[in-house]
């Protein structure tokens, strides 16, 4: 079974340096820890290691990581390649490739994942939630935090992630 890639792009009033720098050398000023990790309130940073086969990892407050993907193509400031697989094996690791190309009004990004076969039979579910996933990562990194998807998921972040966490504390306890 074939799933489409997923294909997003956003345009930023930005040199495609600015914008690929951004992206990845900065990636810990941006990425919404908070809503987009593996360890929730405990990440509190993560790291984009520049250059091919460098890490892409989160931080978390007791000094452990987790590993989100590895660099595969590492092509300033046009093009970086990594695979992507946050709280999984990287046996079930997607494809991400980034394009970083001048327009007249600054730098459009287009962003491709695939590889969802990986998933077996939930590879379309996860698509669709890396769909809006990626929307919302990409507006924050282009600093549209006041879209209403952003302040949408905000919200939904607020009200599910206290829920979630008293319910894992709940079972760690029986």
């Amino acid at each position: 079974m074939s799933i489409e890639p997923l294909h997003k792009s956003i345009t930023v009033p930005w040199k495609p340096e600015a914008a690929f720098r951004r992206f990845t050398t900065e990636l810990a000023t941006w990425w919404p820890l908070r809503s987009h990790s593996v360890g929730g309130r405990d990440a509190v940073s993560c790291v984009f290691e520049e250059h091919a086969g460098g890490k892409i990892y989160e931080v978390w407050r007791d000094g452990g990581r987790s590993e989100w993907g590895t660099v595969l193509v590492w092509d300033p400031p046009g093009r970086v390649e990594f695979t992507w697989h946050p709280g999984r094996e990287s046996a079930e690791a997607q494809l991400v490739e980034l394009r970083f190309t001048a327009v007249d009004e600054g730098t459009r990004l287009d962003l491709v994942q695939s590889g969802w076969e990986r998933f077996g039979t939930r590879g379309t579910r996860m698509r669709r939630a890396y769909n809006l996933g990626w929307a919302y990562v990409l507006r924050v990194w282009a600093g549209r935090n006041r879209s209403p998807l952003v302040l949408a998921l905000d919200l939904v972040v607020g009200v599910v992630d206290p829920l979630v966490r008293l319910k894992q504390r709940r079972a760690a306890s029986r």
